[in-house]
C-alpha cells in the first residue's frame, strides 16, 4: 500500500451525523486519504456534503423504526435495495476503509463493506447506543464514542473512547465579526439559542415568550428551517434557519448558549468552555439519548438542565439570568476538562484498520 488511500465517509438523516464527517475532512486530506461520501438519495446530508465538494453518491435508504408499523415493511426492502445500491458504489469506488457516522442511511454501506471485505469504523456520539450502529456494530473493526459511559455497552476489543470530531472553524472564531453579522443595534452581551439542526419548535415557543424579560441581552436565535418570525426581528433580536459558515464568529461572541443535548453541539460546547443551559429532547421525540448526554454533562459540572415538559418563559427567564451570573464558575470547570476533541484520535485508528 501506497501513500495513497480511499475512504468512505457515511452518515445521515440529521446534521448530527454529518457534521463530524466533514469536521475529519481537513484531517483525512492530510493524511493522504481520498474522499468520498455516501448518504441517502435525497437526505439533508446531500447537500451539505456537495457543498464541500466532495463526491456524493446517494443509495436508497428506509428508516429504521423501534415501534411496529406498516412502513416496516416497505423499508425492509428499501434497506435490501440500499444494500445493493451500496455495494455497486464501492465496487467501483474500491476504498480501503468506510468510516461511518450512524443514521439509518449507514446500515446498507456498513452490509455492503462486510461483503466485500472492506474493513469499517463506526463511531457513536451518544451514550447509549443507536440503532443503526447496534445493527453495523458486529460489522465493524473499531468503535469510537464519545462518552466514557458508553464504553461499558460495547465489544472490548473494538471499542475506543475517543470523543467528537470537531470542525476547525469553531476554535477561530471572532467575537466582533459575531455580533457583526447579527447587525446588534446595541452593545450588550450576547446569548445564542438553538435548537438543533431541524430547530425545535418548543425551544422556539418558549424563547420568543421570554423576550420581553430579556430585554437585558442581544439575542442569537438559531430557529430551525422554516421556523422565521419576521414580526419579531428587532436590534437586539436577530434569526437565522441555520448556520454553516461563521458560526465559530457567532459562538465567539455568545457569552451563554441555550441549546438542545445533541452530542456534537455538548462537545462544541466543552471544547469552547461556554457557559451553557441544555434543554434536552423529551423521551417522547427520542430514545431519549439527550436526557442521558445532558445529565452526564450536568453530573460533571459543565451545564445547568431544564426539562422542555411545563417549561415556561419565566422558567427560562429565570435560569439564563442565574447562569449568565455564575458564567465563570462554569468556564472555570469546562477549562479544567479534556477538550474532547476527537479529530486526530480518529483519524489514529482509520489508519489502523487500514
Amino acid at each position: 500500500m501506497g501513500d495513497y488511500m480511499k475512504i468512505v465517509l457515511t452518515g445521515g438523516g440529521t446534521a448530527g451525523h454529518v457534521v463530524p464527517n466533514l469536521a475529519l475532512v481537513p484531517g483525512l486530506v492530510d493524511a493522504g486519504f481520498e474522499i468520498a461520501y455516501i448518504g441517502g438519495r435525497d437526505g439533508m446530508e446531500k447537500d451539505l456534503v456537495e457543498a464541500e465538494k466532495i463526491p456524493y453518491h446517494g443509495i436508497s435508504a428506509g428508516k429504521l423504526r423501534r415501534y411496529l408499523s406498516l412502513k416496516n415493511l416497505t423499508d425492509v426492502l428499501r434497506v435490501v435495495k440500499g444494500v445493493a445500491d451500496a455495494r455497486k458504489v464501492l465496487k467501483k469506488l474500491r476504498p480501503d476503509v468506510v468510516f461511518s457516522k450512524g443514521g439509518f442511511v449507514t446500515v446498507p454501506v456498513v452490509y455492503a463493506a462486510k461483503m466485500l471485505k472492506i474493513p469499517v469504523v463506526i463511531h457513536e456520539s451518544d451514550i447509549t447506543v443507536g440503532l443503526a450502529n447496534k445493527l453495523a456494530m458486529p460489522h465493524a473493526q473499531k468503535i469510537c464514542c464519545v462518552f466514557p459511559e458508553t464504553m461499558a455497552g460495547l465489544p472490548a476489543n473494538k471499542a475506543v473512547h475517543t470523543g467528537t470530531p470537531l470542525r476547525g472553524e469553531i476554535f477561530k472564531g471572532n467575537a466582533a465579526k459575531g455580533a457583526q453579522i447579527c447587525g446588534f443595534t446595541e452593545q450588550l452581551p450576547i446569548i445564542m439559542v438553538m435548537g438543533g439542526s431541524s430547530g425545535s419548535v418548543a425551544i422556539n415557543g418558549v424563547l420568543r415568550q421570554a423576550l420581553p424579560y430579556l430585554s437585558e441581552f442581544n439575542i442569537i436565535h438559531i430557529c430551525g428551517k422554516g421556523n422565521m418570525d419576521k414580526s419579531l426581528e428587532s436590534g437586539k433580536y436577530r434569526q437565522f434557519e441555520y448556520v454553516s459558515g461563521g458560526m465559530g464568529d457567532l459562538y465567539a461572541a455568545s457569552r451563554l448558549v441555550v441549546s438542545r443535548a445533541g452530542s456534537n453541539s455538548l462537545a462544541e460546547l466543552l471544547a469552547l468552555h461556554k457557559p451553557n443551559i441544555l434543554i434536552p429532547l423529551p423521551k417522547h421525540a427520542s430514545r431519549g439519548d439527550q436526557i442521558l448526554n445532558a445529565k452526564s454533562f450536568e453530573k460533571q459540572g459543565f451545564s445547568v438542565v431544564l426539562d422542555e415538559e411545563g417549561l415556561g418563559a419565566d422558567d427560562l427567564t429565570k435560569a439564563i439570568k442565574n447562569t449568565f451570573a455564575r458564567r465563570a464558575h462554569f468556564e472555570e470547570i469546562m477549562s479544567k476538562a479534556n477538550s474532547g476533541d476527537g479529530t486526530a484520535e480518529i483519524i489514529r485508528i482509520i489508519k489502523s484498520v487500514v
